[in-house]
């Protein structure tokens, strides 16, 4: 009985320990901008104002400061707007830009919910010319209530583009950073 005892004491320990040493040993998986797949001399990254090649107004003053702040959030690269002293460039042009109702309201008619979907080139350039980066196609989509009550009417369309601004500059960090 007492050999018995001991056996399951020392078996105890064993998956205590592999319990404890499991999480250790990794799968591959990792956390996004954990590791950078950019060259290890890149220190300086130029983000000029995209081009808006759409009807839609300042919509590229948007989605450039959010990358912006995503990259100095998430990053510790030095992120200028000049293109002289920077390392790479990372440009965007806005080739789409659309609102669109998604749901009307069955007593007024009106529609109730949009949806704006942007469409983004994206090029990251390295000095020497070498693309280190590059998606034609972006395809951003964001949902948003419109009011029907013109007492509380409030345009929706702002936040939209605020929300969708975050969404595009997160995943595209993420993708630049990971080498998707």
């Amino acid at each position: 009985m007492i050999f018995s005892f001991a056996l399951r004491r020392r078996d105890l320990w064993r998956v205590a320990l592999i319990g404890l040493l499991l999480p250790l040993v990794g799968c591959g998986y990792h956390t996004a901008g954990a590791s950078s797949h950019l060259p290890p001399d890149l220190k300086i990254l130029a983000i000029p104002s995209f081009q808006n090649q759409t009807h839609t107004y300042h919509v590229e003053t948007a989605l450039t400061k959010a990358v912006v702040q995503e990259f100095n959030t998430r990053t510790r690269y030095r992120v200028v707007q000049s293109e002289g002293d920077a390392d790479a460039v990372l440009k965007g042009s806005i080739v789409s830009a659309e609102v669109a109702p998604v749901a009307y309201d069955s007593v007024t008619g009106r529609a109730s919910t949009g949806l704006v979907t942007i469409i983004i080139k994206v090029t990251l350039t390295a000095r020497d010319g070498r693309v280190l980066y590059n998606n034609p196609n972006y395809v951003f989509r964001d949902q948003y209530q419109i009011s029907n009550e013109l007492l509380s009417f409030f345009e929706e369309q702002g936040p939209a583009l605020d929300r969708l601004s975050r969404d595009f500059s997160r995943t595209l960090v993420s993708n630049i950073l990971e080498a998707f």
